[in-house]
């Protein structure tokens, strides 16, 4: 029976095909081994593709919510720069905080205006300018086109993230010469004669003399 099947499946192949049965069945091998190949190299890629999208979707932790700092120096700023992945992206613009967390592929490390970041760079948006010089929240001396081009990072940052700060304003302290030396001028002036030469006396009624004349003898 199975002779008689596998006759009837070697007329069949050289009726249909025109081969015969040996390279009916050497091409039938081969396409199957192209196939197999296929498989194995882009199922593999799929895989790792798949396998690194996981990864990499495990590793993006969800953002915490934006903490209230309250009023912080610029040194203290600078903790939050993104370098430490666990700390909040904070960004400031004339002396507001601003979190800036959901834009790390920006200001983060790596992006185009990661320099930006734990800093106040007013001065350096409204320039668009990327020099270390301009990197400060001082503003003075900008034409007015600079600082309309501030208003409106401004009113971007304000409509987009939420602020968590501000920048505390340093004083600058009067040294001890400088109050010494305001003291001693100040009792300069209040020792200064209003008038140039000796100051006089009044004298009393009770006080004055009697001239020579005046005295009379016994």
């Amino acid at each position: 029976m199975a002779l008689q099947l596998w006759e009837t499946l070697k007329e069949a192949t050289t009726a249909y095909t025109g081969l015969s049965p040996a390279t009916f069945f050497t091409v039938l091998a081969l396409l199957w081994a192209v196939y197999y190949v296929a498989k194995g190299l882009f199922g593999s890629s799929d895989d790792h593709i798949h396998q690194r999208s996981t990864a990499f979707e495990e590793q993006m932790e969800p953002l915490p919510p934006p903490v209230q700092l309250g009023e912080i120096t610029e040194e203290e700023l600078k903790q939050y720069d993104g370098s430490d992945s666990k700390k909040s992206l904070l960004m400031a613009i004339k002396g507001q905080i601003y979190d800036v967390s959901q834009s790390r592929m920006f200001y983060g490390p790596g992006g185009p205006y990661a320099l930006f970041a734990g800093k106040d760079a007013s001065r350096a948006l409204a320039k668009m300018s990327f020099e270390e010089k301009d990197l400060t929240g001082d503003i003075s001396g900008l034409g007015p086109f600079e600082l309309d081009a501030l208003q409106d990072w401004e009113y971007k940052f304000m409509s987009k993230y939420v602020k968590v700060g501000t920048i505390k304003k340093t004083t600058v302290p009067v040294t001890e010469g400088d109050a010494s030396g305001e003291a001693s001028g100040a009792a300069e002036t209040d020792t200064k004669p209003t008038e140039d030469g000796p100051s006089q006396t009044p004298v009393t009624g009770s006080e004055e003399k009697s001239s020579p004349g005046d005295t009379k003898e016994e």
